[in-house]
């Protein structure tokens, strides 16, 4: 299948790279199907969450262990079985970014993460009710040297 993206023309995918949200994203509720598309030279800690019915629709996202290693989402029982897992461990994270200039000032939202069951293909994005999180971190509090978005 192809697709025009928001940051990277026009790709290929194939039905297995998408990864469905049964509620979308928080304020996105009715878009439900997305790519996990990384930014070329990130390594994988920058990456774009690419809406597959609305092209203009992207939202840059990126690995929070690379900003904060000690990051420890833990999922409720309910999550956890939606998502098709016993603990929070057997899922990957993501943390959408609201990029602004300078890049220091953009913002990280640890508070509400995306969880991906790589397995199954389901993500959903939740609330996190432990860990002290908050919803904009800035990038400026992290160590110097991680990637940035």
């Amino acid at each position: 299948m192809e697709l025009t993206t928001k940051y990277f023309g026009q790709i290929a995918y194939e039905a297995g790279d998408v990864l469905y949200f049964r509620d979308g994203l928080f304020g996105f509720e009715e878009e439900t199907q997305f790519l996990l598309l990384p930014f070329a030279d990130s390594k994988g800690t920058l990456l774009c969450f690419q809406s597959v019915t609305t092209p203009g629709l992207a939202f840059v996202a990126m690995n929070p262990f690379s900003l904060k290693p000690d990051y420890a989402p833990r999922l409720r029982t309910a999550e956890l079985k939606a998502m098709g897992v016993t603990q929070s461990e057997e899922l990957s994270f993501y943390v959408l970014c609201v990029v602004r200039q300078p890049v220091s000032e953009s913002t990280v939202n640890l508070k509400c993460p995306v969880a991906v069951n790589e397995d199954t293909g389901t993500a959903m994005q939740t609330i996190l009710e432990d860990g002290g999180y908050e919803m904009r971190h800035r990038l400026s509090e992290f160590q110097e040297g991680r990637t940035s978005c």
